[in-house]
């Protein structure tokens, strides 16, 4: 979802290992029991259409579109929209960002960025954060899945460099994007990085 350098860094590192991740965490299955109850109750409490923002190669898309939602999967990533318009053809997907003109002001319902944010860094994440405020109407649902650490904080990610976000850090940059927060969800798992997830509403 970053543009320029940091969209190419991405693009570039995700389709070189876009196989190998589509066959580690391509899969609804895959997803921790708890995540699939946040997403729910987050999209549950939308009124209008979803973009799922980096969506990768669209399990989670086609997990709120099995749901009833109205959704579409947008990522910078060719190989994974390819993947994912086979894997889940009665699903909208295509290669964009949640910054792309063509998504109209105050358009959408909800934005999921779940997870799709870690790779922008702290000069590049008010931007994203704006653009999903733009594309929101007001009272609009924005839901961020990142890892907890310190602010900014980069650290080495299997594809390419990531930042840690603390939830106070996230509502900040959040409130000052033109949201007020709702609620937030933090966890430790033994052996992986600690999770977050913030949910927000465009005022």
């Amino acid at each position: 979802m970053v543009d320029g350098a940091g969209s190419r860094r991405i693009r570039d590192g995700y389709a070189a290992r876009a196989v190998e991740y589509t066959e580690l965490f391509g899969d609804i299955s895959q997803m921790d029991a708890i995540d699939r109850q946040r997403i729910t109750l987050w999209a549950d409490g939308v009124d209008g259409r979803i973009l799922d923002a980096g969506c990768g190669p669209g399990h989670w898309t086609a997990f709120l579109a099995d749901r009833g939602h109205e959704v579409e999967g947008v990522d910078l990533v060719p190989a994974f929209i390819s993947t994912a318009t086979t894997r889940f053809p009665h699903v909208p997907y295509r290669v964009a960002s949640v910054t792309d003109a063509d998504i109209a002001p105050g358009s959408l319902g909800g934005v999921l960025a779940w997870y799709s944010l870690i790779h922008a860094s702290p000069a590049e994440l008010p931007s994203l954060l704006t653009a999903a405020r733009r594309a929101l109407r007001a009272g609009g649902g924005l839901l961020v899945g990142f890892f907890e650490g310190v602010d900014g904080e980069p650290f080495p990610h299997a594809v390419t460099s990531a930042h840690y976000w603390s939830i106070e850090g996230m509502t900040a940059l959040l409130e000052r994007a033109g949201f007020s927060v709702l609620d937030s969800d933090a966890r430790v798992q033994e052996g992986r990085r600690p999770h977050a997830s913030v949910s927000a509403v465009a005022v």
